[in-house]
């Protein structure tokens, strides 16, 4: 059976999606069948970070009607094999979608899939609670800015359904010479947010240049945000990695 773990954050701007979309890709590099499924209901962009831009025709709603199966409705990557995308709807709002049939929708998924990655809104709103409700984990996406640390500290307290050992934390968008510049550490963050450490992802400005060419990041030879979430996708499936340095 599969997993499937909810990528949140406090506020926006942390760079979620990106996390969602890269390392699901990487989950699939390392041979699982993976499933990126879009929860911003009504928002949703899962699809440009993934590069999958007007590839789906259903979303999980036409799932849940019966209009669609599972499997017709989760896009394969057009470059990567064991990726899929499964989209959110554009035209109802969160209110519209029963929470209990969106839940009973993942034995299907996890009986299909190694893992589930769900790409939750931001906040703490409705579809934040739509997003946690099918999972069995969470990864809390956060920076090192301290509006962003109190949110994530926020956020982690909303995850109290979920197993204290399943909630960790990402450190995102980071740069070592801020960190000093400001006399923080990681250890800071995980102190502020009283969460496990999942990964450091750095700061890294040719990830938009990548995107805008069409390209997905981890297919090109990055080495600095590439390295981390390839990192991540290694520790979500147990393996034992060292973190990266932040240069």
């Amino acid at each position: 059976m599969g997993q499937a773990i909810v990528v949140v954050s406090g506020k926006g701007g942390t760079g979620k999606t990106s996390f969602t979309a890269n390392v699901g890709m990487a989950l699939a590099m390392l041979g699982h069948p993976t499933l990126c499924l879009d929860c911003d209901v009504g928002l949703r962009n899962l699809d440009i970070a993934m590069v999958m831009t007007d590839c789906a025709m259903m979303d999980f709603t036409d799932v849940l009607a019966g209009n669609c199966t599972l499997e017709e409705a989760a896009v394969p990557h057009p470059k990567q094999s064991n990726l899929y995308l499964l989209t959110a709807p554009t035209r109802i709002g969160v209110s519209s979608i029963d929470i209990e049939a969106f839940r009973d929708l993942f034995p299907l998924i996890n009986e299909r899939f190694d893992y589930c990655l769900i790409d939750a809104p931001a906040g703490l709103g409705a579809g934040f609670h739509l997003a946690i409700s099918g999972a069995e984990r969470a990864v809390v996406v956060t920076t090192t800015e301290a509006s962003s640390l109190r949110d994530a500290q926020r956020t982690a307290m909303e995850l109290n359904v979920l197993p204290t050992d399943c909630v960790h934390m990402v450190v995102n968008r980071c740069r070592q010479k801020l960190l000093k510049s400001l006399h923080q550490t990681i250890d800071d963050a995980i102190d502020s947010t009283g969460l496990p450490l999942l990964g450091v992802v750095p700061e890294d400005e040719t990830m938009s240049l990548y995107a805008g060419r069409g390209t997905p990041l981890l297919m090109t030879d990055n080495e600095c945000a590439a390295r981390a979430y390839r990192n991540i996708a290694r520790r979500i499936d147990g393996q034992r990695t060292p973190l990266m340095k932040i240069r």
